[in-house]
């Protein structure tokens, strides 16, 4: 895999390029952006790149293998006396890479069977990396450790990975791959190069797809657009059974209750989607904050400005009214409130049921 493999960021390509061509590689690099915009494959590449010698270090990392390329990933506990790190799952990890590059945390979970679990990455996962890095390179060259979302780091792991990133051994780099840089310790965003990437342009995104799955363009183009500059929402949008297909009928579900005001059922709906496991819960409740802002949006009838499936367009024509300039802004922030309460392990059977009261309200405003 390499630079040709991934959609468009071609000024980031060129930079990167740049970089090995001058020999000034930072010894820490930390690539941001929103989801599917391509930068963990152009960490990949770039690793593979920095780690690649001769044909039998090509050879190893065609499975992602190579001795001296490592990987930090956020995992979870099985029990709660367990010290998971990441070398405990490369299996699923490796074999995950190698049917797709433009994957997410939703991906992952599926891969590892920890859908209902939340992910990060433990102190002993820093404690693993540590003695990893005390011995010399394998091939004697170059050493690269990925470290994907570093956001979901525990405080005393982050700590350990500065130490790492302060003192580097020798020809070892940091390549941090992250959604939310915002969120990753202030002083290793200080000691990192930021490589900001953008989302991915809707021909690019269309193009793609058209030439991956054999769509016409009129198509692509329709999926490209409601991506929002995400490659990997519009392959998730390939799949009929996807994910948010489900979201949508849960929201669609709970806006016809709060209106007519069916509070039984509005409680059947909260312990419905306490099932569903907190990861997905929060998906969720980003899946709702997109489409109370495009219903908001779909009033001011700017379509280019609007990104919503045909199914999700039709449900609009209905309920956007009900979405305006004296609620939109409460409902986000109750939106809001409630991802806040989930990450922080709150009962989500009050969590969702009090939403779903308070929208009684909101809808009427």
């Amino acid at each position: 895999m390499n630079f040709d493999n991934i959609i468009g960021q071609e000024e980031t390509k060129a930079r990167l390029t740049e970089m090995l061509g001058t020999g000034r590689i930072p010894h820490a690099l930390m690539f941001c952006g929103p989801k599917g915009n391509g930068k963990l494959p152009l960490a990949l590449a770039f690793a593979k790149m920095l780690v690649c010698k001769d044909s039998s270090d090509e050879a190893m990392l065609r499975d992602w293998a190579h001795p001296d390329l490592h990987f930090s990933l956020p995992v979870y506990k099985k029990k709660s006396t367990d010290h998971p790190v990441s070398d405990d799952y490369l299996p699923q990890w490796r074999e995950l890479l190698s049917e797709k590059l433009y994957l997410d945390v939703e991906d992952w979970l599926l891969a590892i069977k920890a859908e209902n679990q939340q992910i990060v990455h433990y102190v002993y996962e820093s404690d693993a990396l540590q003695q990893k890095l005390q011995l010399k390179a394998s091939r004697g060259g170059r050493r690269v450790v990925v470290v994907w979302l570093p956001e979901r780091m525990m405080v005393q792991a982050a700590n350990k990975l500065l130490k790492l990133i302060e003192e580097p051994p020798t020809e070892t780099y940091f390549l941090l791959v992250s959604e939310d840089p915002e969120k990753v310790l202030g002083t290793i965003q200080s000691r990192t190069q930021r490589l900001n990437i953008p989302p991915l342009s809707e021909e690019e995104i269309a193009q793609a797809l058209a030439e991956e799955y054999n769509l016409t363009m009129e198509k692509a183009m329709v999926m490209a657009h409601v991506a929002q500059g995400s490659y990997t929402a519009a392959l998730k949008r390939m799949d009929a059974e996807s994910e948010e297909k489900m979201f949508f009928d849960l929201f669609v579900q709970l806006m016809r209750l709060s209106y007519m005001r069916r509070i039984k059922d509005m409680r059947a709906w909260s312990e419905q989607v306490s099932d569903l496991g907190r990861e997905a819960q929060k998906r969720m409740l980003e899946y709702c904050q997109r489409l109370i802002r495009e219903n908001f949006m779909y009033n001011f009838k700017r379509q280019e400005l609007v990104y919503e499936t045909e199914e999700e367009a039709a449900f609009s024509t209905n309920f956007a009214r009900f979405v305006n300039e004296k609620n939109v802004i409460p409902i986000m922030e109750e939106l809001s409130a409630c991802q806040r309460d989930i990450e922080q392990n709150v009962n989500p059977k009050m969590v969702f049921f009090d939403f779903a009261l308070k929208m009684i309200v909101l809808l009427i405003q």
